[in-house]
């Protein structure tokens, strides 16, 4: 099973992105980007905006590959910037929809349900630059809803794929 690794993880307790995208880009405090996170099944992380949320339990994490980034315009791209939790690099992280894929940080594995495309907004041309909206189609990231609990840490993590079981 491959290596990957978890560049950036987002822990923000409030919506960031409100109003109109050309009212210019919000206040975006780096203190939710951590090192750490803890991921409850079902609920999504402990301290995020969606934890615990009925309407999101089913996609309360997002995840995201930084090599589908666009160029940096107005700063550093990443976490502050897209508003998804989970930053990877060498997983190509938009090709398991469907799948339930896992992330062991050393502590055991977090499994989650990949269950649909995060799709770009309006605002990704105001925080990451003009034109990104579009670069982002089919690569802005992926829903998921936890199904262990578990601890994700920046840094290497082993990424697999749970095989499914057939139900007769």
């Amino acid at each position: 099973m491959p290596y990957v690794e978890i560049v950036q993880l987002l822990v923000s307790p409030v919506h960031r992105f409100e109003g109109r995208p050309g009212d210019g880009l919000p206040e975006l405090p780096p203190d939710d980007l951590v090192t750490t996170a803890e991921v409850r099944a079902g609920l999504g992380i402990v301290g995020d905006r969606y934890f615990n949320h009925p309407a999101h339990r089913n996609a309360s994490i997002t995840l995201m590959a930084v090599e589908r980034l666009p160029q940096p315009g107005q700063g550093e791209a990443g976490l502050l910037r897209t508003r998804r939790n989970v930053l990877l690099r060498g997983v190509d992280i938009d090709a398991y929809i469907g799948s339930t894929v896992f992330l062991d940080c050393g502590t055991g594995p977090v499994d989650l349900e990949v269950r649909s495309a995060a799709r770009p907004c309006a605002w990704m041309d105001t925080t990451l630059g003009p034109g990104a909206q579009r670069a982002l189609r089919g690569g802005g990231g992926v829903r998921c809803r936890p199904l262990s609990d578990g601890i994700l840490t920046v840094g290497p993590a082993l990424f697999g794929v749970r095989e499914t079981q057939e139900t007769s």
